[in-house]
């Protein structure tokens, strides 16, 4: 099977938050594929560098509408074997992960802010080819 990931972040987002929400999501698809990550490697000078992900990442640009409701397509059976990874405005807003957990728990309405995908790359394509780079 073809393997890809994407990132896909809200267009309208400040710089800073734009990086934030790639940095967490980056750590959160880590932890939950970490057979994705190559092993750590040596330098030339005989230092040591952590593996980074085997294949790469393209960060697509959308709306939140957009974003959420890509979210919801990522519940339906067909694309159930794809590993997602979400994050909301409402967990940027957090200081602790305790309030996460606090808010997250009466929160009916979420938005999402980026959203990262990985498997199958025809899925993936199918679910994102619409979208442009983020630039």
């Amino acid at each position: 099977m073809n393997q890809k990931c994407v990132m896909i972040i809200d267009e309208d987002l400040p710089l800073g938050e734009i990086a934030n929400a790639s940095a967490i999501l980056g750590i959160t698809l880590g932890g939950k594929l970490p057979e994705a990550v190559g092993e750590s490697v040596r330098d030339g000078a005989g230092n040591m560098h952590a593996g980074v992900i085997k294949i790469p990442v393209p960060i697509l640009k959308a709306d939140r509408e957009a974003i959420g409701k890509l979210r919801l397509r990522l519940y339906e059976r067909q694309f159930g074997d794809l590993t997602a990874v979400d994050f909301t405005d409402l967990a940027q807003s957090c200081k602790t992960y305790d309030e996460f957990i606090d808010k997250m728990s009466y929160a009916s309405e979420l938005n999402y802010i980026g959203l990262a995908i990985c498997g199958d790359s025809r899925k993936i394509n199918k679910l994102t080819g619409n979208l442009p780079l983020m630039k």
